[in-house]
């Protein structure tokens, strides 16, 4: 069974609300929807979202490394071999990991549906169903009380608070969203590299007078100041989690043995697809360290693609995979059942497309 086709298509995906965070403001997404097929007719689908502010990905710089080197060099591959496919991916050239990662998840696609089981299942199979929490984005604290309210009354029992604007106000957001919401509901807070060390150190330590329900704390420093995440861990009692300091295995061994994170957050977009997200898995199991598997802002094909490995791999044991529900529409049938907080996936062969 070889690679005889990879085709590229632009989706333009419109959100429900505008996401804000410390870094951008978004209103609308333009992914890229791979499609690759193979001389026994069987097909296999991913996608890549352009992030620029984290990733360097772009729109059109994700289009040109998958049309003009990725596709070429997997060419007329056998999927009998697809491990040495997916080395030929991350190796053809650097960085660009969304493009990869698109091209990554429809191979995991086309090896489940040769073998017949959906690619949870095919990976490890630890469970069927997994919870996600909603992203509540930065804006004025009377709104985002309101969007933390309206959320928890469509079932969600996690949130994702943005912050990392304003430092002070940040902790009114905080307290007054926990507030409003009740001591059941769990918050995840996510400073998007927004903090200082100095600002993150007064805001942990203020949060703890207050009856709070705060579960972690992702990503309060630049990604390159791995000594300061390392002295915030030490300062305070929240777990403290790796988001944009990740991007490969490399970086989860020095966050880890610098002790500059509790958890590690996984993403297809950063690391390159599933194949480098087993081997982070894996690294981070050896040290004892659990992973969080979080999206960008993605449609459906490729949070089903993060849904499928976070539920087939025990050491991840957290999900912030609420990318479909922030859109509009899905403009793919099949994949996984994303039910508000609720993510059940597909029995269907790959991911279910």
């Amino acid at each position: 069974m070889k690679i005889i086709l990879v085709e590229v298509s632009k989706v333009a995906l419109e959100l429900k609300k505008p996401f804000v965070t410390a870094l951008r403001r978004v209103t609308h997404v333009n992914d890229i929807y791979v499609k690759i097929t193979t001389d026994t007719g069987l097909i296999g689908y991913g996608e890549a979202a352009p992030t620029t502010a984290i990733t360097g990905d772009s729109e059109g710089s994700i289009l040109y490394a998958i049309e003009n080197v990725i596709a070429p060099s997997i060419m007329d591959m056998s999927l009998e071999s697809y491990e040495l496919i997916l080395q030929k991916i991350q190796k053809c050239m650097k960085k660009n990991t969304s493009a990869k990662a698109a091209v990554d998840i429809a191979i995991y696609d086309l090896v489940a549906k040769k073998h017949g089981v959906p690619l949870y299942k095919f990976l490890g199979g630890a469970k069927s169903k997994i919870e996600t929490d909603l992203t509540i984005s930065l804006n004025s604290v009377e709104q985002m009380v309101a969007d933390s309210v309206e959320a928890v009354s469509l079932g969600y029992k996690m949130l994702k608070i943005k912050v990392g604007n304003e430092y002070q106000k940040d902790i009114l957001r905080i307290v007054e969203i926990q507030k409003a919401v009740g001591m059941d509901v769990l918050l995840r807070i996510d400073a998007n590299q927004g903090w200082s060390l100095k600002e993150g150190t007064f805001i942990l330590e203020e949060l703890k007078k207050y009856p709070l329900n705060i579960e972690l704390i992702e990503q309060p420093l630049v990604a390159e100041d791995i000594t300061g995440m390392a002295k915030l861990c030490e300062r305070t009692i929240y777990p403290i989690l790796a988001d944009e300091a990740i991007f490969t295995p490399l970086d989860v061994i020095e966050v880890i043995q610098k002790g500059a994170a509790d958890l590690i957050n996984i993403k297809l977009m950063k690391c390159g697809g599933i194949y480098p997200a087993l081997q982070i898995c894996a690294i981070a199991e050896s040290y004892g360290v659990e992973c969080f598997m979080g999206c960008m802002l993605e449609s459906h094909v490729s949070v089903t693609a993060a849904a499928h490995l976070a539920a087939a791999k025990s050491i991840i044991t957290r999900y912030d995979l609420d990318g479909p529900g922030l859109l509009k529409s899905q403009p793919l049938a099949g994949g996984a059942t994303f039910n508000e907080q609720e993510i059940i996936l597909n029995e269907t062969p790959g991911l279910g497309f």
